[in-house]
């Protein structure tokens, strides 16, 4: 079985040792249970690019809750559904079989049109836009940590962009006592795919990317099932390649995190 690299935090260790920091500084003495690990992404599938870290988090007794700001409803992919809610229904079911293939309860859908977050920048004037239901879900989940995408959205994309600046803002503002570990996903700079999709994935310093989650041969397999759901969105080949090429060439052993703020109260 492939081992957590070492000198890296483990799964076990990471879910567990942020839960007890936080809590010993809160003093919330009626609190038994670690708080959870919250992933906040824009579209069905785009937990992929992390899916083992998320598996271990799972086996290793963390609660993840994963949080879609859309369906995924302008597609198609691969599909020959029209964008739309037929698309955003089958979407949605690939993303519950992918949680369940990682080990992690029904995500929660938002329902925002895919495509379309930068309206949601520009906030609503009744305030029920986005990023009010995003704080809303992150007060009531309360969470140890939350997980999105970094700023560059993986290779760019809009939507991916703004989730992880409407997360960034409400975790910024949070006070020092509850505000939650932040971090995005990362791709090391010393590390290239062989594939050309992947070469324009934004890359970051290894340095700072502190964080990392190691996975074993469980996991591995976990996050290649998970793949395997998202069949609107890529053609067979691709699915089955998806988590190896990763494994080999992106995350060898670990998926790599950047702590996205100087100091949190799970430091």
């Amino acid at each position: 079985m492939l081992k957590p690299i070492a000198a890296t935090l483990g799964a076990a260790l990471f879910a567990v040792s942020l839960a007890g920091s936080a809590l010993a500084q809160t003093g919330d003495a009626d609190r038994s249970q670690p708080r959870p690990v919250m992933v906040i992404l824009a579209h069905p599938d785009d937990e992929l690019p992390m899916a083992p870290a998320l598996s271990a988090l799972a086996r290793a007794g963390a609660q993840v809750k994963l949080v879609y700001a859309t369906s995924g409803d302008a597609g198609p992919g691969v599909s020959d559904f029209e964008k739309g809610d037929a698309l955003a229904q089958a979407r949605e079911g690939e993303a519950r079989c992918a949680a369940d293939a990682l080990g992690l309860p029904a995500p929660m859908m938002l329902g925002y049109p895919d495509g379309q977050l930068f309206e949601e920048a520009r906030g609503t004037p009744d305030g029920d836009g986005l990023v009010a239901r995003l704080a809303g879900e992150i007060a009531a989940a309360d969470p140890e940590t939350i997980i999105t995408w970094g700023p560059d959205g993986g290779y760019g994309h809009a939507d991916h962009r703004l989730v992880s600046a409407f997360t960034s803002q409400l975790v910024q503002a949070m006070p020092a006592e509850r505000r939650p570990a932040l971090l995005y996903f990362g791709i090391r700079s010393d590390r290239e795919a062989p594939v050309a999709e992947l070469q324009r994935w934004a890359k970051t310093d290894p340095a700072l990317l502190s964080v990392r989650i190691g996975y074993e041969e469980d996991d591995l397999a976990a996050a290649a099932a998970a793949s395997q759901c998202h069949v609107t969105q890529y053609p067979p080949e691709i699915l089955t390649a998806l988590a190896p090429v990763f494994h080999q060439a992106i995350w060898q052993g670990a998926v790599d995190f950047r702590p996205a703020l100087p100091s949190t109260a799970a430091e």
